[in-house]
């Protein structure tokens, strides 16, 4: 299941092609531009917190377009590295973090809308988002791709952002909330969506006769993937 169509990613791309042939001229490092896509989210996640929903909601919008530059950036300047993925994912984290926690402020602190209980919505939906990618970092250093699941990075940063520019506390926040509780099951079940992908995969049938490897040969999932390549759009 996609909750964003292709046609919409395609779209983006599209969108975001002349700015990154514009930036690759410029040669502008892709660790740069990761760089400042966190510090943008980072800022994102404090205006959150102060309770200005719609406004952050239409910053994170506008300068998502660092979360797809980078690779992009990187393939076409042929910068791609393994630290870079590597950089790329760590920041992701804190981007993520960052957001989710500064909703996670705002309900704390907020005299109109303060909610325990949303509070620790924004905790599951952050410790979820976490988990989501963790699965699939471990799985692939087991030799899988565990890139299934209902709600990848895209789908996720969408949601944390266009919603809230065009509705803000519509509804007398309960357009947000809803948001937030959607975000948070589908990234649990994300994570259990990898979790049972990875035990099929590693696990042998009963009814089939077990594979015995030769010496020095490994399992497929116990070979370390030695690089991580930046996609087209970001999945976790």
């Amino acid at each position: 299941m996609k909750i964003l169509p292709d046609w919409i990613k395609n779209g983006y791309l599209r969108i975001v092609d002349p700015v990154a042939n514009w930036l690759v001229r410029r040669r502008v490092h892709p660790n740069t531009i990761t760089a400042i896509g966190t510090a943008c989210s980072v800022t994102g996640g404090v205006i959150y917190g102060s309770g200005h929903i719609s406004l952050a909601g239409w910053f994170l919008g506008l300068t998502a377009l660092f979360d797809v530059l980078d690779g992009t950036v990187a393939r076409r300047s042929n910068q791609s590295s393994t630290f870079g993925a590597f950089l790329d994912s760590t920041l992701d984290r804190l981007a993520d973090g960052a957001v989710l926690g500064g909703l996670g402020v705002f309900y704390a602190l907020s005299v109109q809308h303060r909610s325990v209980p949303m509070v620790i919505v924004c905790i599951a939906g952050l410790i979820g988002s976490f988990l989501t990618s963790y699965t699939r970092a471990r799985a692939e250093a087991l030799g899988l791709d565990a890139k299934v699941g209902i709600l990848q990075r895209p789908e996720r940063v969408t949601l944390l952002s266009a919603p809230q520019a065009f509705f803000g506390l519509a509804l007398d926040g309960w357009v947000l909330a809803i948001i937030i509780v959607f975000l948070t099951v589908t990234a649990w079940i994300t994570v259990l969506q990898r979790v049972a992908f990875v035990y099929r995969q590693t696990t042998p049938r009963v009814d089939m006769e077990p594979r015995r490897f030769g010496p020095g040969e490994r399992a497929p999932w116990l070979r370390r993937r030695r690089t991580a390549p930046r996609p087209l759009l970001k999945g976790d």
